[in-house]
């Protein structure tokens, strides 16, 4: 039996007056809205209603029944309803976990923009570099930057990559010098960015020959922004992003090396749980970020 359609078929036969009437509202036999009832009832082990060839009327169990059944059934054709906008148009919360570093220099400014377009659309965004879990978390959908996505449930778009520069400040180049080769790197006071796959051990490429190389020093921390405060102020060397320090390059504070090689490329994500009945919300946030990187995969 199908506990919720044998209910909704015998309100409506309440209301109708009749099997008949009800049969043809809901677009079934009479015979099967006369099964529907008999088996709610037999499920009840109650008689609900009392029907002759001519009559038919509520039981007092019947009566109290159907007063309960009909709010329900009220309750959760609102609730229906009410997902109507969040079908229909980007509104509501949007919960997003994205890294703070790529947010601040790649899309702060453009999300007031997104905002803008989607007045009904609130956004919980949490700027946290740490990997969080959507579902437990109540997350929607989270961007991420790695140099390999793992394994994972969740439905992952790539958005683009990150080349990585190795660099300092003049300063520190004229006290410590500048490196040659990666294996140079072992001699330097290395900043490290500890979430992230490549904490202690660089890889470079030069004309198809790969080097790793271990790196140590005295400071390591979670957010790229501390790194290029750290760089800044002529604290040491390290392997960063170039979107983060591009501005700080092109004005002089800080300088590249190893210029001929290559380092290891961070791509991003834009990760969800589900590719079905995604909320236009999600839907229109994947498409801004999609529309702000295009080109940059």
């Amino acid at each position: 039996m199908d506990q919720l359609q044998a209910i909704r078929v015998f309100r409506q036969t309440v209301e109708a007056g009749s099997f008949a009437e009800a049969a043809r509202r809901m677009g079934l036999s009479p015979a099967a809205v006369s099964k529907n009832i008999g088996e709610l009832e037999a499920y009840l082990r109650v008689r609900l209603l009392n029907r002759t060839t001519r009559r038919m009327s509520l039981t007092e169990g019947g009566q109290r029944y159907f007063e309960q059944i009909a709010r329900i059934l009220d309750d959760l054709s609102e609730a229906d309803n009410s997902l109507g906008p969040l079908q229909r148009m980007p509104s509501g919360l949007l919960r997003v976990s994205a890294p703070m570093a790529f947010t601040l220099t790649r899309l702060s400014d453009a999300i007031i923009g997104f905002l803008a377009r989607y007045p009904d659309l609130t956004l919980d965004l949490k700027l946290e570099d740490r990997r969080v879990d959507l579902v437990k978390e109540g997350i929607d959908l989270a961007i991420r930057g790695t140099d390999g996505l793992e394994d994972t449930s969740l439905i992952a778009r790539k958005l683009m990559t990150l080349p990585h520069v190795i660099c300092a400040s003049p300063e520190y180049f004229a006290k410590a010098g500048r490196p040659r080769e990666p294996k140079d790197l072992r001699l330097h006071n290395c900043i490290q960015f500890t979430l992230t796959g490549h904490t202690q051990e660089w890889t470079f490429t030069n004309e198809g020959r790969s080097e790793r190389v271990c790196v140590g020093g005295r400071y390591k921390v979670t957010t790229s922004l501390a790194v290029r405060d750290a760089l800044l102020a002529g604290f040491g060397i390290s392997l960063i992003p170039r979107i983060y320090v591009e501005k700080d390059i092109l004005e002089g504070r800080l300088m590249t090396a190893l210029d001929d090689w290559a380092p290891a490329e961070t791509s991003i994500y834009v990760v969800y749980p589900s590719r079905q009945y995604v909320l236009p919300k999600v839907r229109a946030f994947i498409d801004f970020l999609i529309d702000e990187t295009r080109g940059e995969a």
